[in-house]
């Protein structure tokens, strides 16, 4: 939102072989590996003098070199993300890195004060420049620059989902979830449902469809929650239920969140809460969504069932209205820091 806002210009850095740059804190020894064990050398073991993909702590070292590094060259740590980092430029604008394991986006108001911290960053890590950002991490970002528009959509994955689970020629769907299906546990399978069932992969179409869920579609939260409470046993009439909403994906597949500035200078955080009362049919807990805006559109939205069950539907609300002003003191202080 706030590239769009504020016509930052976004670029992007891949980090090759990031976990190799971490350093070791304690020595680590691991088994030759096979077809690079020398005669008579077999009972030996190897000294790592460098961390390897694959080990537990890799990941957690590569992010304490890199912010190191990063704080090092006067670039602050953002305190509501830790892999959030700004630095006030001598062109009176603020540069931003944001990290995402070995992906990286730089964005900021002076193209020369990105290419000053690429060549920065090159200079201590091997770098794949990849220049402006158009893909990252499934997404797709398309840049109006003339009308300050900035767009997200999932297109090309929601097509290798459909494609995957053998979807791409469905018939599309209104609605991403019709009001026949009654879900419950009862409809789990039986016998003769059981064998049939096993060789459904409804967990993989979760999975993906929560993917997508959590980037860019604001609109699936509900169907997938509710889809999901079955993921230990889910019967015909469940699969159903997911297939719809494959279907719904089918003919919304270019729909995705759209960023544009806003006439006001000034953004606000607005969040809306909603919760039903005993709203699951087989544990009688409430369901509860919230969605925060900013600068009047989307950035951060959730759906899900509450841990206990409620015994009024003023207590529904409250339990859940405490969950999010708890989101909301975080965002509110996540846009204040940028």
């Amino acid at each position: 939102m706030l590239v769009a806002q504020n016509n930052l210009e976004l670029e992007q850095l891949d980090v090759k072989t990031a976990f190799l740059h971490g350093e070791l804190d304690e020595k680590i020894h691991m088994t030759q590996p096979e077809g690079f064990i020398k005669e008579g050398d077999k009972n030996k073991v190897c000294l790592l003098k460098k961390f390897l993909y694959g080990l537990k702590q890799s990941p957690r070292q590569w992010y304490k070199r890199f912010d190191a590094f990063i704080v090092e060259n006067g670039h602050k740590r953002c305190k509501y993300d830790s892999y959030v980092y700004l630095k006030d430029t001598d062109t009176e604008s603020i540069i931003y890195i944001l990290l995402y394991v070995d992906d990286m986006l730089i964005a900021c108001k002076s193209k020369m004060e990105i290419v000053k911290v690429k060549e920065m960053l090159k200079g201590e890590f091997e770098m794949k420049d990849i220049g402006l950002t158009s893909k990252i991490l499934g997404m797709k970002i398309l840049r109006g620059r003339t009308k300050d528009i900035l767009t997200v959509t999932q297109k090309s994955y929601i097509a290798k989902v459909l494609k995957k689970f053998s979807m791409e020629k469905s018939k599309p769907v209104a609605t991403h979830m019709a009001q026949h299906f009654k879900l419950s546990h009862q409809n789990s399978p039986k016998s003769k449902e059981v064998n049939y069932m096993k060789n459904v992969p409804y967990s993989n179409a979760i999975w993906s469809l929560m993917y997508v869920m959590i980037c860019t579609r604001s609109d699936l939260a509900y169907s997938v929650i509710i889809v999901s409470r079955y993921m230990g046993k889910p019967g015909k009439l469940h699969w159903e239920a997911l297939k719809w909403i494959l279907r719904y994906l089918k003919g919304t597949i270019e729909i995705g969140l759209l960023y544009e500035k806003h006439e006001e200078n000034v953004g606000n955080v607005t969040g809306f809460v909603d919760s039903d009362y005993a709203g699951c049919i087989d544990t009688r807990r409430s369901l509860t969504r919230y969605v925060f805006q900013f600068y009047g559109k989307t950035i951060s939205w959730k759906c899900n069932l509450q841990k206990v069950v409620s015994l009024s539907t003023t207590e529904a609300e409250f339990i859940f209205v405490t969950k999010v002003v708890k989101e909301a003191i975080w965002m509110k202080g996540m846009t204040v820091s940028l």
